[in-house]
């Protein structure tokens, strides 16, 4: 099949829509298929080779911005325009992107999400005017629910089906503020009628986007994120643990409030207090930009007044290598995120490592350690909840290596990027119309 890929990409940061775009791609092209990657807004920063080298970037991020605030600029030149997506002007763009937050572009969301009414019409003729030249593409994938409006004009002047990938844009949209968080949703829900289907990677999330957007249950199917193996597959058995041993808790996701970075590290004082667990330390990784430096050199303080600092290290913004490598060097994982995960890629990539977690009963958590036997679940997003369940695992570090390795087992048979792909390819024929 002939199938392009749209994802926006986050400059300078670790994104994990694409990293799992990416690797959904590269699974495809290696399957048979000829599948494009067309990045949007900014270069994407990937921690695996990437898919496609060749495309340009579309949409892109100055032109976007300035389209958005300026009258002028939407009959600029064409000639300017390409100038303002250069490849070195987009990645001095990137990291003033690594600043942005949900609240600040509530109104060019809802443009996005107009489409070619839009502020960015100008953006999406060019964007169709070169997939034009391609050969004819069998279907359209949009990365994620905030380019629906991308959907109607695509299907018109390519006589294609276009699908959208659902992956957490529930969080940014609720953080929207008013008027503009409303409108987007209603936005949302008004042009999801010109897509042919949607792909979900969780049950919990295909229910919870279908009730808030009101899809037909028959056009919503559930593929399941996966991920690249290599490097997960050289990693060696681990040394069986004994009470008393030193053993290491993880956190690996963005290091922000909204992923529970702050809860972790509360867990962690609540474990070592009284002088318990003497032997207990803390390895802290993943994306961390500048809007997240203050609140990790906030969780840093609180280690440091509790006498813990010397016991925890951070490792930010890591390359694939050290990403495994971390994984592999913990004992058990725990990202207890506050928004409700589409997904967590992060699970399935701790697994594939043989390191257990323990999640909230929240989001797709549940569905994930109940498929794959991989964790238990805590309470509420509270550190003492946390600290409860994690006490028995740490008293008994067998039962973290019997839940390790049946994790790793579920994610080699079901979460690989291979098993997405095929996935993916179902779910479209299911989704004929």
């Amino acid at each position: 099949m002939n199938l392009v890929q749209l994802t926006p990409g986050a400059g300078g940061m670790y994104c994990g829509n694409c990293l799992r775009d990416n690797a959904l791609v590269t699974a495809l092209r290696r399957q048979g298929h000829d599948a494009a990657m067309v990045p949007l807004y900014l270069p994407m920063r990937l921690d695996e080779a990437p898919a496609v080298v060749s495309t340009p970037t579309f949409f892109g991020g100055i032109n976007v911005f300035l389209s958005q605030h300026s009258r002028l600029h939407r009959r600029a030149p064409a000639w300017l325009r390409r100038w303002m997506d250069a490849p070195f002007l987009l990645r001095f763009a990137a990291g003033r992107a690594a600043k942005t937050r949900a609240a600040d572009v509530g109104e060019l969301n809802h443009s996005m999400l107009r489409g070619e009414s839009g502020n960015q019409s100008r953006e999406l003729d060019e964007l169709v005017g070169w997939m034009n030249n391609l050969p004819r593409p069998d279907a359209v994938f949009l990365s994620n629910a905030l380019l629906v409006g991308f959907a109607r004009r695509i299907r018109e002047a390519l006589g294609t089906r276009v699908f959208v990938f659902l992956q957490s844009e529930e969080a940014f949209l609720d953080a929207i503020p008013e008027p503009w968080g409303s409108r987007s949703w209603q936005m949302l829900a008004e042009r999801g009628r010109d897509v042919d289907g949607w792909i979900s990677p969780s049950r919990y999330f295909a229910d919870r986007m279908t009730r808030r957007l009101g899809l037909p249950r028959d056009r919503v199917k559930v593929v399941p994120n996966g991920i690249n193996l290599d490097g997960y597959d050289r990693l060696h058995a681990r040394e069986p643990r004994r009470p008393g041993d030193p053993l290491t808790i993880g956190f690996f996701a963005r290091q922000c409030h909204d992923k529970g970075l702050d809860l972790v590290v509360d867990t962690y004082i609540e474990l070592r207090r009284n002088g318990a667990y003497p032997n207990l330390r803390l390895r802290i990784g993943g994306g961390c930009g500048p809007t997240d430096e203050p609140f990790v050199a906030e969780q840093k303080v609180k280690l440091a007044a509790a006498g813990l600092l010397a016991d925890a290290s951070f490792h930010p913004n890591v390359s694939r290598d050290e990403k495994i490598a971390f994984y592999a060097a913990c004992d058990v994982l725990s990202v207890p995120a506050r928004p409700g995960e589409a997904f967590g890629l992060y699970v399935i990539e701790s697994l594939a490592a043989g390191t257990p977690l323990v999640q909230p009963t929240f989001g797709t958590f549940p569905e994930l350690l109940d498929d794959t036997g991989g964790g238990v679940l805590c309470g509420p997003h509270d550190p003492k909840a946390i600290a409860a369940a994690l006490r028995p695992l740490l008293d008994n570090p067998s039962r973290l290596r019997e839940m390790g390795d049946a994790g790793r087992r579920a994610v080699f048979e079901r979460y690989t990027d291979d098993a997405m792909a095929r996935g993916t390819i179902d779910a479209i024929g299911q989704l004929r119309t």
